[in-house]
């Protein structure tokens, strides 16, 4: 990315980047683009938006922290956790890499739960997600919107959701 967007160079080698001299570069022409920094969404709630975010634990690219920070950042400037559920909600998917696969349960729906939200007034509580190998369900879990986990109950298989409730850490 950094090769197209950011030098115009496709042959450009990350082994090149001078991290003092070129991330102002990239900063000038990225604006925001990668980088998403801007906590206030209120315009955004003013329209009646509703934003589903999602991102895996164990993300090889993008750190999950650069999402519970940016989350945390609005919830800060909008002054609580309640000013923000209604039109945000993030979920944190235990060992889920970079826009899926890994092996937690990285087979969701999070598109059906936005579509419930923004049509039928139903915010996502939890999303149901499964361990899916070779056409086969292994595995379900809840998950849970941050920063809420997904909790045994002590009793039944911890391969079935429904032994699992959302809870605050």
């Amino acid at each position: 990315m950094f090769q197209f967007m950011v030098f115009g160079d496709p042959s450009w080698d990350y082994k090149g980047l001078n991290f003092d001299g070129d991330m102002a570069k990239v900063a000038a022409v990225e604006k925001g683009q990668i980088n998403v920094l801007e906590p206030n969404l209120d315009r955004f709630a003013a329209r009646g938006g509703k934003l589903i975010q999602y991102h895996g634990w164990a993300d090889q690219q993008i750190p999950s922290g650069s999402s519970t920070r940016f989350y945390q950042a609005v919830e800060k400037r909008a002054g609580s956790h309640a000013a923000i559920d209604p039109f945000y909600r993030m979920f944190m998917v235990p060992a889920m890499g970079h826009c899926g696969g890994g092996a937690g349960t990285t087979t969701f729906d999070m598109l059906s739960a936005l579509e419930q939200w923004v049509e039928n007034g139903k915010a996502p509580d939890s999303i149901s997600a499964s361990r899916v190998v070779n056409g086969k369900t292994e595995r379900t879990r809840p998950l849970c919107p941050f920063p809420q986990v997904a909790r045994f109950s002590g009793h039944g298989s911890t391969d079935d959701a429904a032994n699992f409730s959302c809870k605050a850490p």
